[in-house]
């Protein structure tokens, strides 16, 4: 593999480190803040921990029309101006609005980045790596779980306020980040897209440097040239793409993935253990995470996208009905925290390691970040009511009814995974581009 292109797909994909650092870290001010500002359930799970994600869904709303125009360089650059503006402001907050917009401009960042970066990745990546570049960016996200979950560990009890150094910390990556974005080149099917072809031709021939640089692009034009006035992806002929994102973002949320890395100290204080076990649970939920999540990205452009997918979903009926009993039959100690490292196993190497890979590769160049705003928002819309619930939900219907539903919803995506969910490993992404609207 060209040793450029990894280190342009590890810095886009550190977008990532910061979404998966972004998510979680809030996990470890939980309670804290609740008992702090006095909050109810509803307003805690509502305001306080779900105002990143209602962030998210608007960026990955939004983020897709930067990602066309700016170019996804530079809104990778913008993303992490966002992370360090979100992590300075909330480790500064004195009261729970203020908290929540700071929470909520992080999320615009998170939101934007499974758009930009995916994209940017899948589109200077050769076709035979392009799952394992791509998958970068989740292993990242993972990577900044366990980071998130570490650095939460370490830092609590060391302070009154040391909920503020939780969040805050992330401003020193984020700035890091942002730094090093400026180093890395345009995407080339971006620059041909803007008829900025001497640009463009430049970065493919460090790409490709054996191939037709000239035959490459006389094939992305051509794709780029069925961008026809007016067309978007709601058209038919791009339903069958289309309803392969809003699927897989769909079941990707139902698993419940989400709702139990918000509340993973939570959720283990329910099963019996004590705030110290639960924090140092969490931290194994982020090296089961990690380590599964190497082995998925290992394997996506070995064994393909479906085969893996078919994996993660038994893991997850299998984990999830585990833990539902366990909360039904009153099981404590370590019963619930082995269950769920087994759930965070079957998603690390299942939906983890395919749905952002999968979702950039199904759309045509000129509708890809259209596309993958798409899939993003579905995603996010979901993974902001699902933790928002969480706290009301397990106070009234119970933990067990809860993972038992998730469960029933990991059949339905075993179907969709079988029937439906075609390979794309190894496919060209103008190739994969006319036989998926084939389909239709």
């Amino acid at each position: 593999m060209n040793n450029r292109i990894l280190v342009w797909s590890i810095t886009a994909a550190l977008a990532g480190f910061l979404f998966g650092f972004d998510t979680v870290v809030i996990s470890g001010a939980d309670k804290k803040l609740q008992l702090l500002w006095g909050s109810s359930d509803a307003f805690h799970g509502a305001i306080v921990m779900a105002m990143a994600l209602w962030g998210t869904v608007v960026g990955a709303i939004f983020g897709g029309i930067p990602t066309n125009k700016w170019g996804r360089k530079n809104t990778l650059i913008l993303i992490g101006i966002l992370y360090t503006i979100s992590a300075i402001g909330s480790g500064l907050a004195n009261d729970p609005w203020t908290f929540a917009v700071f929470r909520f401009i992080g999320g615009l960042g998170v939101g934007a980045s499974t758009i930009a970066a995916p994209a940017y990745i899948s589109e200077i990546a050769p076709a035979k790596d392009r799952g394992r570049l791509v998958a970068l960016y989740q292993f990242n996200i993972v990577f900044g779980i366990l980071v998130a979950f570490l650095s939460n560990y370490l830092l609590s009890g060391t302070s009154e306020n040391d909920w503020r150094w939780m969040m805050g910390v992330e401003a020193f990556p984020a700035l890091i980040y942002t730094i090093l974005m400026f180093n890395v080149p345009k995407s080339p099917r971006w620059l041909i897209s803007k008829l900025r072809i001497d640009e463009a031709k430049k970065v493919l021939e460090i790409i490709n440097p054996e191939s037709d640089v000239e035959k490459l692009m006389f094939e992305i034009k051509e794709e780029n040239n069925r961008d026809l006035p007016g067309e978007n992806i709601f058209m038919k002929k791009y339903r069958f793409p289309l309803t392969l994102a809003f699927l897989m973002a769909m079941f990707n949320q139902l698993s419940g993935i989400n709702a139990f890395l918000y509340y993973a100290p939570r959720i283990f204080q329910e099963a019996g253990l004590g705030e110290s076990t639960a924090l140092l649970s969490s931290i194994g939920i982020g090296i089961i995470n990690l380590v599964f999540t190497l082995l998925g990205v290992f394997l996506i452009d070995k064994l393909g996208r479906k085969q893996l997918m078919l994996i993660g979903s038994f893991g997850y009926i299998i984990s999830l009905s585990l833990v539902a009993m366990a909360f039904f039959l009153g099981w404590t100690g370590m019963a619930v925290p082995i269950f769920l490292f087994l759930f965070i196993a079957a998603h690390a190497i299942g939906q983890g390691a395919v749905i952002w890979v999968f979702i950039s590769e199904i759309f045509p160049n000129h509708l890809r970040a259209t596309g993958q705003s798409f899939g993003s928002t579905t995603h996010w819309l979901l993974a902001a009511i699902i933790p928002a619930l969480i706290p009301t939900l397990f106070s009234t219907i119970g933990a067990g009814v809860v993972f038992m539903f998730f469960a029933i919803m990991m059949v339905f995506q075993l179907v969709f995974v079988i029937f439906m969910m075609p390979e794309t490993k190894g496919v060209p992404l103008e190739e994969l581009s006319k036989i998926l609207i084939k389909k239709t």
